[in-house]
């Protein structure tokens, strides 16, 4: 039962070959995988039995260095907080503050006691800074989450003894002995094994641990295929067995993966590229209107001298710098922020604020199988018998499920039935796993496989009582040569008689099981069973399940010289000895199929993603006929779908990758650098790529993606910190609800975005206007110098203050119903599309037109002087039209915030869902009635009081904007509903 392999003879230490020592030194072999053990042993200067020396592994240690992964240096926080000052869109608001500053120095008199414009600038920009440092402090620490996986200690033979050593000590050369629950310290071929198992889902995604071995594997494998070798960071969880180190530190595969990591860039998220294209944008509109406008005042100005010049230049920084939106970066910060709260409700920690937008943007979703959209606990799905086959309900290690055959439950007291709990009761007991309850689930201490066959046999209600009925005295343990476990117990029900159980390989137990359990009773295993039993095991092979017979026997005590009272008090003295002929003459029970299934919810998740428009794609180590078969389950594998292995990837260049990639729905087999491969070529072929996983194999893919997504129950603390977000319930349906709220988020971003353009091209375009038609509408001021149809001081009050309060409560307005029913937008298409920026156009035209025109009807001198008191100019109509303009421009903006709740939805559908908005809109209109109302504030904004019938004047003007774009969404709806598609 022990695989192992005599070793020759070495020389000391010091006598050891240089090659060997050179080849130990860099970590480097031929693929060890291939190669004998004598072969390694021998390119290692190792000896199997005694290890190195003390002298020789510290030796070793200085030359090769500690078995630790290198760490990159920490950001420094300074650093860190100056990160957050270097978009350009905070440079200009900074520039801004400075311009703000020495107007208010320059001004004579000046207005206001302080230079409130640029404290409010400054400390948005300040805020803003703070919100990003803070939410991303935990940022960059993916690979001391690898260090931290490392095994504090090993036991390794030195000198030919047995020893604990420091993990980080372990070199190239080290024996180390291997037990159920070890923490392997560093890749290693194995030169001995005794029923040894591994955990390597986190490097491999493999659900079910691998089963080790000593030979050699010829042919190019896969991770998850090089069956005689250990990888660092993985968990061994049965058997034991001795392998000799071959990689430390970052030259293991978890080293190269760091690596990967390491050098893994990340690309700026569309936001942030459509936030520096808009800074970018303004800073030329800023520098034309500072231009045109002093030219303007130039030429158009009575009164020419260097007062009058001052005058003009800082009005029209003014004016520039009413065009930047100063509260862009905290409202997007404070938009995204509310989104994270929510999102977290919804089982979705995000890391990084920008990852919001970006996975509302996502087209494909790049899922692992194992733990994301299975539940990485194997599963009893199916048990076949001599007459029937039976569907076991449930999912993972939750001991609930019933028993079906033919759509039908079970009857309690059917001969099938009592097949079943037999069948059961057997691979319960020849089993090595129990299943345990704690942290509100269910887990399973043993073989994952053991561990469903006990869960299997809980549902039917055999339990630990019903189990201990039937003492174990001895076994012969599963090998990998074997393929069966086999143990003995005494039968309570039959004096002097034992039971035997066994399980194991389909084909290893039809060849020694002469009968079967049929309808109740013991009948041959003729040839046309065994012909029959075989295909229906190959039936559920071919549906992805993993396939296991159990069978069964009974032998008299006394044949084997055992006394059954003394083994069941475990009194017999010495261990009992069995002989193969024990596992002869069986009698067949049945076969079971197992798998790892897929979660609940996850299909329906799934569906909603595919209406979204958003393509689930599978990446996973693991097998690809286990692969396609979840996926199917899952309609992730579409009709014309394709399939491709890592051995298939391998061969494949990237143009070819890319010719491909977008017909695929499952990779299979897959490594590492395989899942880069493979979202680079996604991102490449223009899509948005979230990628969820939680083993260490899948960090390189979780930072490089668009938005990498991590598992937070099963996850790795590596996959963890290299991810965007975390799902708390190691859910994939939260996937799909953090791409509500992703796109929700990114819809009120762009409200905002539209409402503040749009309001600030009304004002922007008003006072242009306003100035370069001046003459021609016979606006001339009262007193020597430019008329100007609104003060700076009342454009800034406007800008910062009307507007402000209702672009914040667009940051919670609710979802529109059909978020999940539209495409997802495409990228490089930017925050706001063509349409968008053709309406900011027709509003601020519009909102011009309408200031304008009240702004004439109530100046003496204009074209329509409708309501003009006096036939001259004269400073107390001057105040009045201005006031009028002031007022009319403040309601075309809170008209103009309803409409931009939605691009196709009437602004009077769901009126009052946004309490928020209704709140800012109300304190948006009792600040303007206080400024023209309240004395004080009437001197510092140059405002009068309104009458009723001027309220009425202004506000049915102002109406004409909701009228027009109410027109407007009717065409939108009927030509164009999805303003994507």
């Amino acid at each position: 039962m022990l695989q192992t392999r005599a070793q020759p003879r070495r020389k000391n230490d010091a006598e050891q070959p240089a090659a060997a020592l050179a080849v130990a030194d860099e970590n480097i072999l031929k693929p060890v995988h291939r190669e004998p053990v004598e072969a390694v042993l021998s390119a290692l200067g190792s000896d199997a039995t005694r290890g190195l020396s003390s002298t020789e592994a510290q030796s070793r240690l200085d030359r090769c260095g500690p078995n630790q992964l290198k760490s990159a240096p920490e950001t420094p926080w300074w650093r860190r907080l100056a990160e957050q000052f270097e978009n350009l869109l905070v440079i200009i608001l900074l520039v801004a503050t400075a311009i703000s500053v020495i107007e208010w120095l320059l001004q004579d008199p000046r207005e206001t006691l302080l230079p409130y414009e640029a404290i409010v600038i400054l400390a948005i920009v300040v805020l803003n800074a703070l919100l990003g440092y803070l939410q991303e402090a935990r940022a960059e620490r993916s690979v001391r989450a690898l260090m931290a996986l490392a095994a504090p200690e090993s036991t390794a033979i030195r000198d030919g003894e047995r020893q604990r050593v420091p993990a980080h000590d372990i070199v190239p050369g080290d024996i180390v002995l291997v037990e159920a629950g070890d923490r392997i310290p560093a890749d290693a071929r194995i030169i001995e094994s005794s029923n040894l198992h591994v955990d390597e889902a986190t490097l491999t995604g493999e659900s079910v641990p691998a089963t080790k071995m000593v030979q050699p594997i010829d042919g190019d494998v896969g991770l998850g295929d090089r069956r005689n070798m250990l990888f660092a960071s993985t968990v061994a969880t049965y058997g034991r067995g001795r392998a000799v180190v071959v990689a430390t530190g970052m030259r293991t595969e978890v080293g190269r993966i760091a690596g990967l990591l390491e050098a893994a860039e990340r690309e700026l998220t569309p936001l942030q590229q459509e936030l520096d294209r808009t800074g970018r944008r303004l800073s030329a509109i800023m520098l034309g209107i500072c231009a045109v406008v002093f030219a303007t005042g130039l030429l158009s100005s009575p009164v020419l001298n260097l007062n009058a010049i001052l005058s003009l230049f800082l009005f029209a920084v003014a004016l520039a710098v009413a065009a930047i939106p100063e509260a862009l970066p905290a409202i997007v910060t404070i938009g995204l922020s509310l989104g994270v709260r929510r999102m977290a409700a919804a089982h979705a920690i995000v890391r990084k604020l920008p990852a919001v937008e970006t996975l509302g943007a996502a087209t494909v979703i790049c899922s692992d199988k194992t733990g994301t959209l299975t539940r990485n606990e194997m599963t009893v799905r199916a048990i076949v018998t001599a007459g029937a086959r039976v569907e076991v309900g449930g999912s993972g290690y939750v001991p609930d499920g019933d028993f079906t055959a033919d759509g039908a439950p079970l009857a309690e007291a059917s001969p099938i039935r009592e097949t079943i709990v037999q069948m059961l009761r057997a691979a319960a007991l020849a089993n090595d796993a129990v299943l345990v309850h704690g942290e509100d689930r269910w887990r399973v201490q043993g073989d994952p496989t053991e561990g469903a066959l006990i869960v299997a046999a809980r549902k039917l209600g055999i339990d630990e009582p019903e189990l201990a009925r039937f003492p174990r005295i001895a076994e012969i343990p599963f090998t990998s040569e074997r393929k069966r476990h086999t143990t003995v117990h005494v039968d309570p029900n039959i004096p002097g008689e034992l039971r035997v159980f066994v399980k194991g390989a389909p084909e290893v137990l039809l060849a020694k099981s002469d009968f079967i359990w049929e309808d109740g009773q013991s009948v041959a295993l003729d040839d046309e069973r065994r012909v029959d039993l075989s295909s229906r095991n190959d039936t559920l092979a071919g549906q992805a399940l993993r396939t296991l017979a159990v069978a069964t026997r009974t032998v008299p005590a006394a044949a084997l010289g055992i006394d059954t009272q003394a083994a069941a008090a475990g009194k017999s003295g010495s261990s009992i000895e069995l002989p193969e002929s024990i596992e002869d003459d069986l009698l067949l029970l049945g076969l079971v199929g197992l798998i790892d299934p897929p979660r609940a919810e996850v299909k329906a998740a799934v569906a909603v993603a595919k209406q979204a428009h958003i393509r689930t794609v599978m990446i996973t180590g693991d097998h690809p006929a286990t692969a396609v078969a979840i996926a199917r389950e899952l309609d992730i594998f579409e009709p014309g779908a394709r399939t491709l292995t890592g051995v298939d990837l391998r061969t494949m260049s990237d143009a070819e990758l890319d010719a491909t990639v977008e017909q695929v729905r499952v990779f299979a087999r897959v490594d590492p650098e395989h899942k880069l491969r493979i979202v680079s070529a996604l991102q490449r072929k223009g899509h948005i790529v979230a990628m969820t996983g939680d083993g260490i194999n899948d960090a390189p893919a979780l930072k490089t993606a668009s938005i990498g997504v991590a598992m937070g129950i099963t996850g790795t603390d590596v996959s963890k910190e290299a991810a965007d977000m975390v799902l708390t319930d190691d859910n994939f349906a939260s996937i799909v609800k953090a791409i509500e709220e992703g796109r929700g988020i990114y819809d009120n971003i762009q409200k905002y975005l539209i409402y503040l353009l749009s309001t600030n091209s009304g004002e922007l375009l008003t006072m242009f206007a306003g100035v370069m038609m001046g003459g021609l509408l016979g606006l001339v001021s009262a007193d020597a110098g430019l008329f100007l149809p609104l003060l700076a001081v009342q454009l800034l009050w406007i800008n910062l203050i009307t507007d402000g309060p209702p672009a914040l409560a667009l940051g919670v307005d609710p979802k529109d119903r059909d978020v999940m029913m539209r495409q997802p937008r495409r990228r490089g298409s930017g925050v706001l599309l063509t349409e968008d920026w053709i309406r900011l156009a027709c509003v601020g035209v519009l909102m011009m037109f309408g200031t304008l025109v009240v702004l004439d009807a109530y100046y003496p001198g204009g074209l329509f002087t409708a309501f003009a008191s006096g036939t001259a100019p004269n400073v107390a109509d001057e105040v009045h039209a201005r006031t009028m303009a002031f007022t009319t421009l403040m309601l075309f903006q809170l008209f103009d915030v309803y409409n931009c709740r939605s691009r196709r939805r009437s602004a009077f559908g769901g009126l009052f869902e946004n309490k928020w908005l209704i709140v800012a809109v109300a304190f948006s209109l009792l600040t303007h009635v206080l400024v023209i109302y309240v004395p004080a504030l009437q001197t510092a904004f140059h405002t009068v009081a309104l009458s009723a019938l001027d309220w009425l004047i202004a506000t049915g003007v102002a109406a004409t904007l909701l009228i027009g774009m109410e027109l407007a969404k009717v065409v939108l709806r009927r030509k164009r509903p999805d303003p994507y598609a």
